[in-house]
């Protein structure tokens, strides 16, 4: 009986964490058995293109050996533009390969027609890509990421930006860091966007002013002139969030969303998957 309280107090606590970090434990397990989350999208079976992959000791990052990869589509030569895709929290530069099925998903949107281009993945750690902990995964993009691919027959001054969850929140960041001349557009999945500092991961910000210093949430103007696309499952924990996000922008804004069944999870991802990479390739086409 002493012990009930207590365990109440532990589910308490751990549902309070989920909620910080953005997922509920158990909450996309009930909701899918509910049938709220929708289809799972699945891994074409399609050949891909041949894949890079190499790593770095990133000063950026304080040291760190970071890992990357490269992904062309089949059968396509010559320099192609150059979309980087930033991982969520929890995966690396092979998350968006292994997990997500990104070579064949590329393989497929070019296969439809769209624009060929490069896919580039690398290890960003927890830091939620700003200065966070001694690190910079932010910069290790723009700064040591960007120049090392410039040798690998892309085109790294043409960009596109994609990523999920910590991902996300990481495009919409460096996308609106480097701006319109440079980013051509950029493509989330569930970004991890809270609406002011009372609840968000302590994993990315340490404090109010961290968040207040690298928080997009209030910073729509900086993505002027890039086309923006931000998918997000409305069983997300951030949905609402990002649902006041979106409404952000002003109104001349080339913005384009979707909020429909889907819980924060890989079956979402790579469900949305194919219209990103759509989306991407019509920003890059020219």
């Amino acid at each position: 009986m002493l012990a009930a309280p207590v365990l109440g107090v532990a589910a308490a606590t751990a549902a309070l964490v989920g909620v910080q970090d953005g997922v509920l434990p158990g909450r996309a397990a009930m909701h899918r058995a509910l049938g709220w989350t929708g289809a799972d999208g699945r891994i074409p079976d399609i050949a891909t293109g041949p894949i890079v992959s190499g790593s770095f000791v990133s000063k950026a990052r304080g040291g760190v050996r970071t890992g990357w990869s490269l992904i062309r589509p089949p059968h396509v030569t010559g320099k192609l533009p150059l979309v980087v895709t930033l991982h969520g929290r929890g995966g690396d530069h092979t998350t968006f390969i292994d997990q997500l099925g990104g070579p064949q998903f590329l393989a497929q949107a070019v296969a439809r027609g769209v624009t060929p281009y490069a896919i580039a993945s690398v290890d960003g750690g927890e830091s939620y890509w700003h200065p966070h902990h001694g690190e910079d995964a932010g910069a290790m993009v723009t700064d040591e990421l960007l120049p090392l691919l410039a040798g690998h027959g892309v085109d790294t001054g043409t960009l596109g930006f994609h990523g999920w969850s910590m991902g996300g929140y990481g495009a919409l960041r460096l996308a609106g860091l480097l701006g319109h001349k440079r980013v051509r557009g950029v493509a989330v999945a569930s970004p991890a966007v809270w609406v002011d500092s009372s609840g968000v991961s302590p994993a990315g910000f340490s404090s109010a002013a961290e968040y207040d210093t690298y928080s997009v949430f209030h910073r729509q103007r900086d993505l002027t002139g890039i086309p923006v696309r931000v998918d997000i499952g409305r069983e997300d924990p951030f949905y609402v969030a990002i649902r006041r996000y979106v409404a952000g922008f002003p109104a001349s804004a080339h913005v384009r969303s979707t909020f429909t069944e889907g819980a924060h999870e890989a079956g979402y991802w790579r469900r949305m998957l194919p219209a990103e990479l759509a989306f991407l390739g019509s920003t890059l086409a020219g």
